[in-house]
């Protein structure tokens, strides 16, 4: 299950893939740590959309390999949101969670797909929710230092 090592990950990815009533591109900064408890490890990021809306939070996620180079990964994250000019979230805590498939290359960087969903789990007046389809990479940090 750990066998991924630490990862710095860029993203870009496509906002209200779902509804397209608020659609935004969708980038992505996220650091991955390698150590964790069994099989949780933790992790933080921030996104920004091209709408000016900013989400950064820090929760855990799991990564399942199979066949030595495809990565399944699943995460969850509580977080902060401001709204910026795009589409109303309804909570400046928004919860979100992903799953990602990747393929991960002898160096161990990979190049997934994900789709998150991005929402207030009900604290807020209304949960309209938004759902981002991902394209990431994943460099691994012992390859920059």
């Amino acid at each position: 299950l750990n066998e991924t090592p630490a990862v710095i990950s860029g993203g870009v990815g496509w906002y209200d893939v779902i509804d397209q009533n608020d659609e935004a591109a969708d980038f992505r900064l996220e650091y991955r740590h390698d150590k964790g408890l069994l099989f949780l490890k933790p992790w933080g990021g921030i996104e920004a959309t091209t709408d000016g809306s900013v989400w950064g939070g820090v929760g855990v996620l799991m990564d399942v390999t199979f066949f030595d180079s495809v990565v399944l990964t699943g995460s969850f994250a509580p977080g902060l949101w401001a709204k910026g000019n795009g589409k109303d979230l309804d909570s400046t805590v928004e919860f979100r969670s992903q799953l990602e498939l990747g393929y991960q290359f002898d160096n161990k960087s990979r190049l997934s797909l994900g789709l998150s969903h991005t929402s207030n789990a009900g604290i807020g007046d209304h949960n309209p929710g938004v759902e981002v389809l991902s394209v990431y990479y994943h460099l691994p940090l012992n390859s920059l230092f």
